[in-house]
C-alpha cells in the first residue's frame, strides 16, 4: 500500500515579505493534476510564480518546475517533501509573490518546502488500502450495540437505512473484515452477520 494526500490542503506562508500560497490536492491522473495547476495559474495569473510539483503512481510519473526560480530551488525541494515521506498521487502548486527581498538560494529552498509541508499537514494523509464493502442488516434494538463495535473498529459507516429493520452500509478495512464479522455475529448471538458485497483501494486517513 502507499500513502497519499487525504483531501485538499491550503496554507500560506510568508518570508520576508514574500508569500507563499501552497495548494495540495489528490489525484489519480496526470490530466486531473494539469487541470489543478491551470486553475491555479489562472487564479494568480499576476503571482511572480506558480512553482508546482505532482507524481502520479500509476504510470511511475514524476513531474516538477521552478517556473523561473533558479533552476533546483523550488520545484524539486517542493516534490521531496513529498516523495521523502513516500506521498503519492498529489499535485502541489506553491505560489509566490514577490515581496521586494531577495531570499537566496537556500531561503527558496527553505520557504518553498516549508509551504508545501503545511499545505500537506492540512491535507492530511492517508494509507490506500484494500477496503471491502459490507452490509449488515439489523433491529432498531440492536443498532446502538452494533455502532459501538463498529466504531471500535474504525471501520466507516457509509449509510444506513431506516425502514421495517435497519441496513448498513461499511467499508471495512480487508484485514479488519473477517475480525468484524466474528464480533458482530458474537455479540448478536448470530442474528446478524455482515455480509461482503465487493472491494476497492480507497484511502484510510493516517
Amino acid at each position: 500500500m502507499y500513502i497519499v494526500p487525504y483531501s485538499y490542503g491550503e496554507s500560506e506562508y510568508v518570508e520576508k515579505h514574500s508569500r507563499f500560497i501552497a495548494r495540495v490536492w489528490p489525484v489519480n491522473s496526470e490530466k486531473e493534476a494539469l487541470e489543478h495547476l491551470h486553475e491555479v495559474r489562472e487564479k494568480h495569473w499576476d503571482a511572480t510564480h506558480n512553482v508546482y510539483a505532482y507524481s502520479i503512481k500509476e504510470g511511475n510519473i514524476a513531474r516538477f518546475s521552478d517556473d523561473g526560480e533558479p533552476s533546483g530551488t523550488s520545484g524539486m525541494p517542493v516534490l521531496n517533501v513529498f516523495t521523502s515521506g513516500g506521498v503519492n498521487d498529489f499535485i502541489c502548486v506553491v505560489t509566490r509573490y514577490f515581496g521586494g527581498i531577495l531570499l537566496g538560494a537556500g531561503g527558496l529552498v527553505r520557504a518553498y518546502s516549508k509551504a508545501a509541508s503545511m499545505a500537506l499537514d492540512e491535507a492530511g494523509r492517508a494509507e490506500m488500502k484494500v477496503v471491502c464493502a459490507a452490509t449488515l442488516e439489523c433491529s432498531y434494538a440492536q443498532l446502538e450495540r452494533i455502532k459501538a463495535e463498529t466504531a471500535r473498529f474504525h471501520i466507516a459507516v457509509d449509510s444506513i437505512d431506516y425502514g421495517a429493520g435497519i441496513t448498513m452500509t461499511l467499508s471495512v478495512p480487508q484485514e479488519e473484515l473477517e475480525a468484524y464479522i466474528a464480533r458482530i455475529t458474537d455479540v448478536t448471538a448470530g442474528s446478524v452477520t455482515p455480509v461482503k458485497t465487493g472491494e476497492c483501494l480507497k484511502p484510510v486517513k493516517i
